[in-house]
């Protein structure tokens, strides 16, 4: 089975050190690929972990998950989870979600007062987002991913950022661990500082132990996002929930990811990494076996 990259990070971007370990543990024969190194094609499974070059290159990334024959996560979660339009899905099933609006290319873009977040739907590593104070300003960004073909996001900035997200990982559908991310974007007028891949910002990570009422909300988001696959949430071998705030408004839903998230793990310590990283590598070998 292989891992899958991309040209920039063939092998990840190191957080991943020791999958290839828990998966040999685990009695697979695992190695990194690019995804678009045709050998990945002789895979008997494809785990995706650090595609990150896909939002420039959609259609052929996601005419390739369709062509694999065991792809993890399904290519029907690629296709829906690769564009932040979900978050409208998730909104409509009752999950509380960030403010968002979402605009095809042709559409006028309305922006409210305020401090505004405008990101492209298809995007990774925050490429493409920033913040905005002038609404002017605002309005150009948009117009420019509108011109390069993007379907277009506008949220509202949430203050509650400036406090870290918290990223609840889970693994087969079951409650793995957390971090809190730092925040990402720049002041508005400033540029983010991107890593040297150029595939996404540079992030600042720390452990985190998660109340009760934030690991309910993200197993809600993942009962929901499965539904709107049509796929039971233990099939996922893998999700990253993004929450924002804790306070009277209560926790709300930044992103759901299953396409290829960061996971954390050199967030936990040695004693519950190593784990981690074997309760992942059964659940691949499981997924390998169903097949």
């Amino acid at each position: 089975m292989v891992l899958a990259g991309c040209a920039q990070l063939p092998s990840g971007d190191g957080d991943d050190d020791g999958l290839i370990d828990a998966l040999t543990a685990a009695g697979l024969s695992a190695r990194w690929l690019a995804w678009d190194d045709p050998e990945i094609n002789t895979a008997d499974g494809v785990v995706l972990r650090a595609t990150w070059d896909y939002p420039e290159r959609l259609s052929e990334f996601l005419a390739w998950a369709d062509g694999v024959d065991l792809l993890i996560n399904s290519a029907a979660m690629v296709r829906w989870n690769s564009d932040k339009g979900y978050m409208l899905d998730l909104e409509a099933a009752g999950i509380p979600i960030v403010p968002t609006a979402v605009f095809a290319p042709d559409e006028t873009v309305s922006i409210p007062d305020g401090e505004v977040v405008v990101k492209p739907a298809v995007a990774g590593g925050s490429r493409g987002a920033a913040r905005f104070t002038d609404p002017r300003h605002a309005a150009d960004h948009a117009a420019g991913l509108q011109a390069a073909g993007h379907r277009v996001l506008v949220q509202p900035f949430d203050a509650a950022v400036n406090d870290g997200e918290t990223a609840l990982v889970y693994i087969a559908g079951q409650r793995s661990h957390a971090f809190t991310k730092g925040p990402m974007l720049p002041e508005p007028g400033e540029e983010g500082q991107l890593d040297e891949s150029g595939l996404y910002l540079i992030e600042s990570l720390t452990p985190a132990k998660p109340s009760d009422d934030l690991w309910e909300l993200g197993d809600s988001v993942l009962t929901a996002a499965a539904a709107a696959v049509g796929v039971m949430p233990a099939s996922l071998l893998y999700a990253r929930v993004d929450l924002l705030g804790t306070g009277e408004s209560g926790p709300r839903l930044l992103e759901f990811e299953a396409v290829e998230p960061s996971l954390g793990w050199r967030q936990l310590p040695a004693t519950e990494r190593g784990p981690a990283m074997a309760r992942f590598a059964l659940a691949t070998a499981a997924a390998l076996a169903r097949r």
